[in-house]
């Protein structure tokens, strides 16, 4: 099987310490045959992960493991942005130089709040709609590939709010994967959430079903990994997952054109 691993931070994110060295070894350790590095990225001063990207640290690492690795794995330059479709043109000058094949657009902050917090006293029903209807705006707008865990939310709403329940939040949810087909948008299986609490993947198997059934095509796969030994978990449940969703093929991404691998 052709393993592809599109979701990863190292310590050119703010939140992990994760060396690009390690993450490479552990992808061919583990037989996967293409990585994709995603750091979080922000322009919003009032975001935790503004400031933290060097971009030119972060090619010359890429292009050092590429000379180093190369010949065992496949290593594509990616980024995740948060909020994306807020500051737009901020985003635009600074991502407009570079090379990049691949962008990840997630929520990870509401009202400039990070999502824990966003959630304190808030009705479960009325926390999950809001996110959703954020995770709506970001894809009419914004300049991405694929939308990261979608239904992120949960992670953080498990132990207080609780998890939503897909039939109250499916016309929202059906808006955001029309909206998506419509871009040429693709989602991800993140496999981040079988190794915490959730015991689930974000998004959750009914999401991933619907957007198979309005016509989406677009998947790929992500370890979500901000440590090396996570690299690759999971990603042959994802594989199965998609399988049973209907899905034949798994997207990579060079400089940002989808390619299909069956």
């Amino acid at each position: 099987m052709h393993l592809i691993d599109y979701h990863h931070h190292t310590n050119h994110s703010f939140d992990s310490t994760a060396s690009m060295k390690d993450v490479c070894k552990t992808a061919i350790e583990k037989g996967i045959r293409e990585i994709c590095f995603t750091e979080h990225f922000s322009v919003n001063p009032l975001a935790p992960t503004y400031g933290h990207m060097n971009f030119t640290n972060y090619f010359n690492e890429i292009k050092e493991c590429q000379e180093i690795y190369g010949n065992h794995l496949v290593i594509k330059v990616g980024i995740e942005l948060c909020e994306p479709h807020l500051l737009k043109q901020e985003y635009e000058a600074a991502l407009s130089p570079l090379n990049l094949d691949f962008i990840l657009g997630s929520i990870h902050n509401m009202n400039n709040l990070k999502l824990r917090r966003f959630l304190e006293n808030k009705d479960a029903y009325l926390a999950y709609q809001s996110y959703f209807e954020e995770v709506y705006k970001m894809v009419c707008s914004a300049d991405l590939d694929v939308i990261a865990h979608l239904d992120l939310l949960k992670r953080y709403a498990v132990k207080t709010i609780g998890m939503y329940h897909f039939e109250d939040h499916k016309e929202i949810l059906e808006a955001i994967l029309k909206k998506a087909i419509e871009r040429n948008i693709g989602i991800e299986i993140n496999t981040s959430g079988l190794r915490g609490n959730l015991k689930q993947t974000l998004p959750s198997i009914e999401i991933v079903k619907l957007y198979k059934e309005l016509g989406g095509e677009i998947l790929t796969i992500g370890s979500d990994s901000h440590f090396a030994h996570a690299v690759g978990s999971n990603i042959e449940d994802a594989v199965d997952m998609a399988k049973q969703c209907g899905f034949t093929s798994i997207f990579t991404f060079e400089r940002r054109k989808p390619i299909a691998i069956k």
